[in-house]
């Protein structure tokens, strides 16, 4: 395939930014979209220009590092994966792909595609995104009939692995979709 980006690039947090445009050719469906930005990164290194910046860990959708906005919408148009699962036969020969970074003002860019997620980090290290009171006289979860609809909805927010998705699809960027009950996008419903 061949495919046009456009990339935030930024030389850090006092820097203003801008996007740059890259063409790439040969790009094959069963590559991640990880791996794209690695011989994207390749390519700038051998013509002697600097490397994209791009978080990534585990890259098996676990750890939620890899946080980007691809094409407008956290980790990009495939739902319930992590940007480091994507792949590009999500995409088309042709096709434009803008990157950025998660956009919201919890997440402020670090360089390029990288964001500081200190002050998210330090809500789950706290245990703060966990909003149900249990001390008093709670009434044992097993009495409670739920419906399978809404049962289903609390599984999939209990897959949440704290990647911010839900607070960067916020129109608002409302950090509070995570820290009370884990938010709509996490759940797939946003």
């Amino acid at each position: 395939m061949k495919i046009y980006l456009k990339i935030w690039r930024q030389k850090d947090a006092a820097s203003k930014g801008k996007m740059v445009d890259y063409t790439m050719e040969g790009i094959e469906g069963d590559m991640s979209f990880l791996e794209m930005l690695d011989i994207l990164n390749e390519d700038l290194i051998t013509k002697g220009e600097e490397p994209i910046e791009f978080d990534h860990d585990c890259r098996e959708g676990i750890c939620g590092t890899c946080s980007l906005q691809i094409n407008g919408r956290p980790h990009g148009p495939d739902r319930m994966i992590t940007a480091c699962q994507l792949h590009m036969r999500s995409f088309n020969d042709g096709d434009t792909i803008t990157i950025e970074p998660f956009r919201a003002k919890a997440f402020p860019v670090i360089k390029d595609l990288i964001i500081d997620r200190t002050a998210f980090d330090r809500i789950q290290q706290a245990g703060g995104y966990i909003s149900v009171n249990t001390s008093g006289h709670t009434i044992d979860a097993n009495t409670i009939p739920i419906e399978k609809e809404n049962a289903d909805d609390s599984f999939y927010a209990a897959a949440c692995i704290g990647c911010g998705a839900c607070v960067a699809a916020c129109k608002n960027a409302s950090a509070m979709l995570f820290t009370s009950a884990k938010g709509p996008a996490s759940s797939g419903k946003g």
